[in-house]
């Protein structure tokens, strides 16, 4: 900010040193030199905004446009001078603009171009293979069943990490609940399992959003500029980013779809737990967490049993069994019979 004020304050004042050039220079002559420096640098810093929005093909297409607008404008103009000695505040304007914004424009180019030929393009990752990259959240990271998956060879590729998501971990890790603390610290070592893993190829991407506020908001940003994919278990930021047209690969819809397929009529043999919300009801849980309704089954807690399954329900917090015990199922076979 203070780079681009001092860009401003230098172009008012050489637009005054061209109108000191005149014979007799007055009062509101300097002015309006000074008044047209500062606009053309505005114009100038407007440019420079509109070129970070740009691929960096554009911006080399037009570039190269540009240089050959301005050597033909140059041809008019040094052409005309001859002819109509030309000598007006539009021929002042003119040169203002060239004199000034060529040299800032091509600063502006040159920086982003061997930034990105230097760095191997580690800071818009999109330029080496959209689709390929992947970003992680908060929550993923915490989670770290992201870092069994990049063991067993299902995720591979690119991870991109922003630079505000490792400060929320760190602020996480700092806090002075002891819970929050633990699970910031196991964030930050899952981060860097992974980032020994050969297969995997994490990297710290710089870009900030600060007109955007929500950790979440900025993440979506991020995906849509580099055409990157999301891994998070956050279903809000699932649907978000869905919304938006972003891909998303949500751990917790992986684990629900790999989860053993249970048809009503089956048997299986579980073990009641505790008692159900309604009344006789026991829950018992598979290997994966699914939980299992059994009917009647308040007196057979603490006990494996066998159970016959009559209907299951999915639901975005995963899927529910519902039960009856195996030798209530079996008489009312017998008295249907």
């Amino acid at each position: 900010m203070a780079q681009r004020a001092l860009f401003v304050l230098l172009s008012a004042l050489a637009g005054m040193a061209l109108f000191l050039r005149g014979e007799g220079p007055s009062s509101p002559y300097l002015f309006v030199g000074f008044a047209l420096g500062a606009g053309a640098a505005g114009l100038i810093l407007v440019a420079e905004y509109a070129l970070q929005k740009l691929s960096f093909g554009i911006i080399v297409g037009g570039t190269a446009g540009l240089a050959v607008g301005l050597i033909l404008t140059g041809l008019v103009e040094w052409v005309g001078s001859i002819i109509f000695d030309i000598e007006t505040v539009l021929f002042h304007i003119g040169g203002l603009v060239f004199l000034l914004g060529l040299p800032y424009l091509g600063l502006v180019l040159g920086a982003r171009f061997g930034h990105e030929k230097i760095s191997g393009s580690a800071k818009h990752p999109e330029q080496r293979g959209i689709g390929t990259n992947k970003i992680l959240d908060t929550s993923v990271i915490i989670d770290g069943r992201v870092a069994d998956l990049c063991e067993t060879g299902f995720l591979e590729g690119t991870f991109l990490v922003p630079q505000f998501i490792l400060h929320e971990l760190q602020h996480i890790a700092d806090s002075s609940d002891s819970l929050k603390r633990a699970r910031g610290r196991r964030g930050l070592d899952i981060l860097n399992k992974i980032q020994k893993m050969v297969d995997i190829d994490v990297r710290i991407v710089e870009d900030d959003f600060l007109h955007v506020k929500d950790v979440d908001s900025k993440i979506v940003v991020l995906a849509k500029k580099v055409g990157a994919k999301i891994i998070t278990n956050d279903l809000n930021l699932n649907k978000v980013a869905e919304l938006q047209g972003v891909r998303v690969l949500n751990i917790n819809e992986l684990c629900n779809a790999l989860r053993p397929v249970v048809l009503p009529g089956e048997t299986i043999r579980v073990f009641v737990l505790k008692e159900g919300k309604e009344a006789g009801q026991g829950v018992a849980y598979l290997d994966d967490g699914t939980m299992i309704v059994v009917d009647n089954a308040k007196r057979c807690i603490g006990r494996n049993v066998d159970v016959v399954v009559t209907s299951v329900l999915q639901t975005t917090a995963g899927r529910m069994i519902f039960t009856r015990l195996k030798e209530e199922s079996e008489e009312f076979q017998v008295a249907r019979g």
